[in-house]
């Protein structure tokens, strides 16, 4: 028997160590070339390690949440072969392969509010499945095989399950989705179907900070820590950019569906060449403000594993069609937990909505080392004053929406913010300036 010592290659540029967020072997356990054995995690993405050699794992380099540095062992496998077979120029072979594919941890919604994301992602961690499948029976009890089935978000089923009730008794007031208003009417008038609240409450956890979640406690300390923020807000009446968004939806084709945000992003793009300070990047150590020339923008997304900010590339360069493709690729990639490296980092300003949930003001916390992030809030309709022509005054319905900037008070003012934001609503409330050369 011989030892082959598989050590950590280099799975990024600039990559130093990366965390352990799953172990798909154990120790004692009979691996295959090529089979996965762990997923490694950098600051960019989750990597998908696969054994290079067909043996027993006699070592394994650390518990999950562990940081394992570039070329430090990370298992060591009892190969078939004889002691001399299994040489250093051979591990140097393995180490200078290609690097293991890229894939999320974890995935999101574009913070779009209208078309936020539902699909469950695939779960890091989860054991390698036997070769040999050995016939069982569908362990899941009746009922939550029903419930299974039943159309619902994340949210709704987690709800559903702490209240202990079966989703397949609560019959959907529209559609086939069960809705929070489903679930608060079947608690009303459950009673008659058998349903008693659940008594016990839920256990007390423990939940290791590793993996997707550390990242973002980490660069979200770092931010607030480092950069002295400041919050504006200014209220938008965005009535005729909702008529105009609906007016280029009806004659859309076979084109995606238009929500806000592309509108959103042309007009930033539009007005960010007179405010060059917030479409920006700040070197603290060098003590450098990098302005960039193109807009490169980050649309923070949220994800079952947290929130993740994938990128827009030259955003500047695409039209409202363009825009919505790209946001609905991004997503779909993050669904699918096969969002590519070169789609994370680098942006230069970032776009953050909680769609329905804004809420009334957010202050977004900026994405480290941009200076600026903007969040749209809640649209809702009210009552305002309007001229009537003839020196007077009517009441008409608006739709009306806070737009809040949250900026690097190192690099921006707030005279620069502000200002910036006063052109942002002068482009929105006109809608018909955003597609004007």
């Amino acid at each position: 028997m011989a030892r082959f010592t598989f050590r950590l290659p280099d799975i990024g540029e600039g990559i130093s160590e990366a965390e352990i967020v799953a172990w798909h072997v154990k120790l004692g356990d009979r691996v295959e070339e090529d089979q996965s054995v762990a997923d490694m995690m950098t600051d960019k993405a989750t990597v998908e390690m696969e054994s290079p050699v067909s043996g027993t794992i006699v070592e394994l380099a650390g518990e999950v949440g562990d940081q394992v540095p570039i070329g430090s062992a990370l298992m060591v496998i009892e190969t078939d072969a004889v002691e001399d077979t299994v040489s250093p120029a051979t591990e140097e072979a393995v180490l200078e392969a290609e690097n293991p594919g890229v894939e999320e941890a974890q995935t999101p919604s574009p913070l779009e509010g209208e078309d936020r994301g539902e699909g469950a992602a695939p779960q890091a961690g989860t054991p390698a499945e036997s070769p040999v499948a050995t016939p069982h029976p569908d362990p899941l009890p009746q009922g939550e095989r029903e419930q299974k089935k039943v159309l619902a978000s994340p949210a709704v089923r987690a709800r559903a399950q702490d209240l202990g009730v079966d989703l397949g008794s609560v019959k959907p007031a529209e559609g086939d989705r069960v809705r929070h208003s489903d679930l608060d009417a079947f608690l009303r008038y459950g009673s008659g179907q058998g349903y008693t609240p659940a008594r016990a409450p839920r256990a007390d956890e423990a939940v290791r900070v590793i993996g997707m979640r550390r990242r973002i406690a980490e660069n979200m300390a770092a931010s607030k820590r480092a950069i002295p923020h400041f919050t504006y807000v200014e209220e938008i009446d965005v009535t005729a950019l909702e008529e105009t968004r609906a007016q280029l939806n009806a004659g859309r084709g076979n084109r995606p569906k238009l929500t806000m945000l592309p509108l959103l992003i042309v007009a930033i793009c539009k007005t960010l060449p007179d405010f060059p300070m917030l479409n920006a990047r700040y070197d603290d150590e060098a003590g450098v403000v990098n302005r960039s020339g193109a807009v490169h923008m980050g649309m923070a997304t949220q994800t079952p594993a947290g929130l993740m900010v994938p990128v827009i590339r030259n955003a500047e360069s695409r039209n409202v069609w363009q825009l919505a493709t790209e946001i609905g690729r991004l997503a779909e990639a993050a669904r699918a937990g096969s969002i590519a490296s070169s789609d994370m980092g680098g942006g230069t300003i970032t776009l953050t909505s909680l769609g329905p949930l804004g809420g009334i003001a957010t202050t977004p916390v900026i994405n480290r080392p941009e200076v600026a992030i903007i969040g749209p809030n809640r649209i809702v309709e009210r009552p305002v004053f309007r001229s009537d022509g003839r020196g007077g005054e009517t009441i008409a319905r608006a739709k009306l929406m806070n737009l809040s900037i949250s900026c690097d008070h190192r690099v921006v003012d707030g005279y620069d913010a502000a200002s910036y934001v006063q052109a942002l609503k002068r482009l929105l409330e006109t809608p018909v300036m955003l597609f004007a050369n």
